[in-house]
């Protein structure tokens, strides 16, 4: 089945860290009101972009009211000429704004460097925009392992479990592979529910049956933190003089 391809989506969305266990137990559990989506289990890459002094992940981890971020991601590893997207996501109050173009891998780069619309209309001048503002780079390789369900009733409901984080620093192009070095605890499954609207009751009665609780995790965010802090001295330094 080919999957539609939507530009823009605003949601909640919410994590938690699953262990086998409550994996096991919590798919059991919700399995009458779940089915695969469109492609079931498959690789995620994603290059995240970011400022020289990477002001756009120290902001996001301050917590505040608004953050945005920007990344070009792929399912699977994408030839030159494979569609990648382009996505613009916003956070703002709790409550998610992604939006999104389409285009082959070797045109992303450039589309990017362009701080223009690139003929992609409203959501490439907010890209556009953005860049021009931000004037953001490659800054690091995030992949993971992805089984994704959705809703038999409502197709936006959306749960995903990631698996195999992985992350490099070096090689900042989706089409040079989907390895990469641990991002974090391998033991733990990381689960993500995005909805529309309110939680259906029988969503919630699983998350209490399992003794889920919701976790603020950023993937970008735990690799700044846990490994370009550390590996990078030039970062340090830049971190400890805006802290000062």
């Amino acid at each position: 089945m080919q999957r539609q391809i939507k530009t823009s989506f605003k949601r909640y969305e919410k994590k938690f860290f699953l262990t086998k266990k409550q994996y096991e137990m919590f798919k059991n559990i919700i399995s009458t009101y779940v089915k695969p989506d469109d492609y079931g289990s498959y690789t995620i890459c994603n290059i995240y972009y970011d400022t020289d002094n990477y002001s756009l992940i120290r902001a996001s981890l301050e917590k505040p009211v608004y953050k945005e971020k920007l990344r070009v991601r792929s399912y699977g590893v994408p030839g030159a000429d494979d569609k990648v997207f382009v996505e613009l996501k916003k956070k703002y109050d709790g409550v998610v704004y992604k939006r999104r173009v389409t285009m082959p891998e070797k045109h992303a780069a450039d589309f990017l460097k362009s701080k223009t619309d690139g003929g992609f209309g409203q959501i490439g001048r907010e890209i556009g925009y953005f860049q021009s503002f931000y004037n953001s780079e490659p800054k690091v390789f995030i992949a993971y392992d992805r089984e994704a369900l959705q809703g038999r009733e409502d197709a936006e409901l959306r749960i995903t479990f990631d698996t195999n984080l992985r992350y490099r620093l070096d090689r900042l192009s989706l089409s040079d592979g989907d390895d990469g070095l641990p991002l974090a605890d391998g033991g733990l499954i990381l689960m993500e529910i995005k909805i529309a609207d309110a939680c259906p009751l029988w969503l919630s009665r699983a998350l209490s049956e399992c003794k889920t609780a919701p976790a603020s995790f950023s993937k970008y965010g735990t690799c700044y933190k846990n490994h370009i802090l550390k590996k990078d001295p030039e970062v340090t330094k830049k971190e400890m003089l805006l802290s000062a």
